[in-house]
């Protein structure tokens, strides 16, 4: 191959990096007024086959003919160098064209800098049509396939010299207008399958715009850090399915369905932002922080079930199906309004006074939320005349006459109920192994060993420093 061979240039495909689309861009110097003094372009141009050599000629070689008598003096010098993320240069490109190509063929520069018909010398930097077709990419640059683009171009990670500007002016390929390819099955589903050509554009900076689950998402983490792809711009979009009228009130089994679905674009804020009382999916969404996206914002609206007579309808809606409530509400905010020395204030259905007894022993509700039990319970229990005159004596438990023969069973199941009125002292005038009457509070299948390992200050209640077997313990 001679020295005029030159390979086929790919620099056509930087407009996807460079912004301005350059289909035919002018040279600053003006070759056709020079077509009939050059037959070729190596005398000029050495390098594009010798690396050795230089690109352009020196301002010598000009002043052959501008010497100021047979042609005016000029003063010229070759373009400065440009910023570029092409994966190319001008000898390597020759030797593999040379590589490639049958020994008969050449490759002229006419085939990269003419335009297709155009005269001798109407050179252009670059003709994208011409470098895409003789490529095999018989499309629009921009529209070439997304796994076309790293043959041409390095990642923005490698391309260190492209400066904001450049990459701010990168040019949206066709594929990406697609309105499916924002969702993951668009580019998720792209990038599932390994494609490398993302990272020509992108950094892992340019994802956590709207990935909150970047972190995790090993496809985003196999991306360069660089804060250059931040000048390219994503905006998080609610789906279609967010759009539905009915999705409020479903997200919630969806959630528990799929967290992980969630996790793409809600932080755990971004869900508290509603949900008053933190429901159990929420653990499983990320914190936000640094790496993640700032996720969805949330405004905390009314559902349709709301309307401006709902608060006086909506105590059978909360007794009968409070789960829903929960979502949103706290009991704090309940007790706003539903207290008894509130006017107005029913918390509790009718009746509740009488099978009250059953619901606080089983814990059906948490009478510490509004009452003190220590002095509320008592003091009305004192007024109802249900109070003990001595230890074994009836009055509070006067419902179960044997209940002092059957408390240790009680008390095993619920003690919180029982330090409602009682201390540990009251416990120990029977069931301390020190004094009173010494009986044994243990159950049958008690483990003494075990609790003694877990925990020896509660033998010491009743043991006080005599723990038995703890002499032996090693």
């Amino acid at each position: 191959m001679t020295p005029g061979r030159v390979a086929l240039i790919l620099i056509c495909l930087a407009s996807l990096w460079g912004g301005a689309a350059f289909g035919q861009t002018q040279d600053t110097f003006d070759h056709e007024k020079h077509r009939k003094v050059f037959p070729e372009c190596i005398g000029c141009h050495a390098g594009i086959g010798d690396s050795q050599r230089a690109v352009y000629p020196a301002p010598a070689i000009c002043a052959n003919c501008h010497d100021g008598a047979v042609q005016e003096k000029v003063s010229w010098s070759g373009p400065p160098s440009r910023y570029s993320n092409l994966r190319f240069t001008h000898p390597q490109h020759f030797r593999k064209s040379g590589e490639r190509l049958p020994a008969d063929s050449t490759l002229a520069c006419s085939e990269c800098h003419i335009p297709s018909g155009a005269a001798w010398l109407t050179v252009r930097r670059t003709i994208s049509g011409q470098c895409l077709q003789c490529h095999g990419v018989r499309v629009a640059h921009t529209s070439a396939p997304d796994t076309a683009c790293t043959t041409c171009h390095q990642t923005l990670a490698e391309a260190t010299s492209l400066p904001v500007a450049r990459v701010a002016k990168f040019v949206k390929p066709a594929s990406h207008e697609s309105k499916a390819f924002a969702s993951s099955k668009g580019h998720g589903e792209l990038v599932s399958q390994g494609a490398q050509s993302c990272a020509v554009c992108h950094a892992r900076d340019f994802c956590a715009q709207c990935h909150v689950n970047a972190p995790e998402v090993r496809a985003i983490q196999a991306l360069a850090p660089d804060p250059r792809s931040l000048a390219l711009k994503a905006e998080l979009r609610a789906p279609d399915s967010h759009r539905a009228a009915r999705f409020l009130g479903q997200h919630g089994g969806q959630a528990r369905r799929d967290p992980a679905r969630c996790a793409f674009c809600h932080t755990q804020e971004s869900c508290l932002a509603c949900h008053r009382s933190r429901p159990t999916v929420v653990s499983s969404l990320p914190v936000a922080g640094p790496g993640r996206g700032i996720g969805a914002r949330i405004e905390r609206r009314k559902p349709g079930s709301h309307a401006a007579d709902f608060v006086d309808r909506h105590g059978p809606t909360a007794s009968t199906t409070p789960t829903p409530c929960r979502s949103c509400h706290a009991r704090a905010e309940c007790l706003e309004c539903h207290r008894p020395a509130t006017a107005g204030g029913n918390y509790h259905a009718a009746g509740f006074l009488t099978r009250h007894p059953a619901s606080a022993f089983n814990r059906q509700t948490d009478c510490a939320g509004c009452h003190n039990q220590g002095a509320f319970c008592a003091t009305c229990h004192k007024q109802a005349g249900l109070v003990s005159s001595g230890r074994l004596q009836g009055g509070y438990h006067d419902a179960n006459g044997s209940f002092v023969l059957n408390h240790g069973t009680a008390a095993r199941q619920n003690i919180e109920s029982c330090v409602t009125c009682h201390a540990e002292r009251d416990c120990l005038a029977c069931h301390s192994a020190q004094s009173g009457r010494r009986f044994n509070p243990h159950g049958p299948g008690f483990d003494a060993e075990r609790l003694r390992r877990r925990n020896p200050q509660t033998c010491a209640a009743c043991h006080g420093r005599n723990i038995p077997g703890a002499a032996t313990k090693k």
